[in-house]
């Protein structure tokens, strides 16, 4: 192995850059020449490599975002272009390939190689924390940290005037954020994809509260319909009269400067990326697993959301917080 493409796809995720840090350094430490692939696999499918040196990812660890960029490619589902782009690869003597992303990026990475394509490692980067595999991935520890700083704001304003308030985070198909979210940040009741409550069963939990609490604190996982927590409250407050004023954090979970906890994990993934594509592993991805960094395959198609399993820390959470 001589030369490896790196790039980063799908939703950004802080902690990205300092993947990418550990990758080029690790690389070139072990004698790799190095290309970014920019925007993802819009940038293979268009020819988008720049050669990466150590200075290339300086200064870059404390940053979210991506420096590589990142999007989604409505060709690269074509064979053709695939075909296409493993050609360019070959041509530029590309021998392997680093992927961070989730899931989907990964899919469509292991159709590359099964193609033709240079072998392929992932490393797990989504603030949703719900790749099958690994127990934890990259973005996720600043993503709750923000929605946890949202929240004890949100309660400064709601205990000043006495408002009830809903928070609506990020998770489209599972509660990991909303779970840690809202556990941390004191939430009365907490909606997950996996575990849903309706409205009229929320309704009818605020009503038989046991004491009166001065203010109120429900987190909604968005669950696919971003802002449909404001739908929610509304049907509430139709069903009970009871008010809540919604924040929807978004993408504001997205960025910032990652944690401690992102930036470890995101370095020792990185590094141990490049080991794996010189052992000659292929798809595969790093994953977290208990305290140790491994080399898993890649999710199935079918299999590959990682949903809360289930809803004890929900019960403990409304044991410690009645409304």
């Amino acid at each position: 192995m001589k030369k490896i493409v790196v790039l980063t796809s799908g939703g950004d995720a802080p902690g990205m850059n300092a993947a990418i840090r550990a990758v080029v350094r690790s690389a070139l430490h072990e004698g790799l020449d190095v290309l970014g692939c920019e925007s993802g696999f819009i940038g293979l499918v268009e020819n988008r490599f720049h050669a990466m040196d150590s200075f290339s990812v300086a200064n870059c660890i404390q940053r979210g975002g991506t420096i590589l960029k990142t999007g989604r490619s409505k060709e690269f589902f074509n064979k053709e272009v695939r075909a296409a782009v493993i050609q360019t690869l070959k041509k530029q003597n590309v021998d392997g390939l680093v992927v961070l992303g989730g899931d989907g990026s990964f899919q469509g990475a292991r159709i590359l190689h099964k193609e033709g394509g240079p072998p392929v490692i992932g490393v797990p980067c989504t603030i949703d924390n719900d790749i099958t595999g690994t127990e934890y991935t990259i973005g996720f520890d600043t993503a709750r940290n923000t929605g946890l700083q949202a929240i004890d704001k949100i309660r400064d304003t709601a205990y000043s005037h006495d408002r009830d308030f809903m928070i609506e985070v990020m998770g489209r198909n599972t509660g990991h954020l909303a779970l840690d979210v809202g556990m941390a940040g004191g939430a009365e009741i907490i909606v997950t994809p996996e575990f849903p409550i309706s409205a009229e069963k929320i309704t009818k939990i605020i009503e038989e509260r046991k004491r009166k609490k001065l203010i109120s604190i429900m987190v909604v996982a968005e669950a696919n319909h971003p802002g449909h927590s404001l739908q929610l409250a509304e049907k509430i407050k139709q069903l009970s009269g009871i008010e809540y004023r919604v924040c929807i954090l978004g993408h504001t979970q997205r960025g910032g400067i990652p944690t401690l906890l992102d930036r470890k994990t995101a370095t020792l993934m990185g590094y141990e990326a490049i080991q794996a594509l010189l052992a000659g592993k292929n798809g595969q991805m790093m994953a977290l697993v208990g305290e140790k960094i491994l080399c898993v395959n890649f999710p199935s198609a079918d299999d590959a959301t990682r949903y809360l399993p289930n809803d004890t820390l929900l019960k403990i959470n409304s044991t410690l917080n009645p409304l």
